[in-house]
């Protein structure tokens, strides 16, 4: 008998979606390690906004943001729509709100030297 470990088909795939899906999550929170990107999120946690309200949230210049809310929309992070001559940008899922809302906190917890909690 060999000493090597034989691993079932459905094994194998479920060892590549699950490297699969540790890639992609690392690539999320890449994105949001960047302190503009994270303002502009929690920004349309509360909801749809055009460019000149995600500037004036974030406290950055208009083309930074642009260049900012291209990246999270090539990753699929935020959707645009058209209204009117402006763009209107809106988080794809909650999901993504609920991940910046729990960095906050967390945040919060170490600025505040709060104890952890669940």
């Amino acid at each position: 008998m060999s000493g090597s470990l034989q691993l079932s088909g459905a094994h194998q795939v479920q060892q590549r979606d699950g490297a699969e899906r540790l890639d992609t999550a690392a690539g999320i929170l890449a994105l949001l390690a960047d302190r503009t990107r994270l303002a502009l999120l929690q920004r349309l946690g509360e909801g749809e906004a055009d460019v000149t309200t995600l500037t004036e949230a974030c406290g950055a210049a208009r083309p930074s943001v642009s260049q900012h809310l291209g990246k999270l929309r090539l990753a699929g992070l935020v959707t645009a729509r058209k209204d009117g001559r402006h763009v209107v940008y809106a988080l794809r899922h909650g999901h993504l709100r609920r991940l910046v809302n729990e960095a906050l906190n967390v945040a919060d917890h170490q600025i505040s030297g709060l104890p952890p909690h669940d």
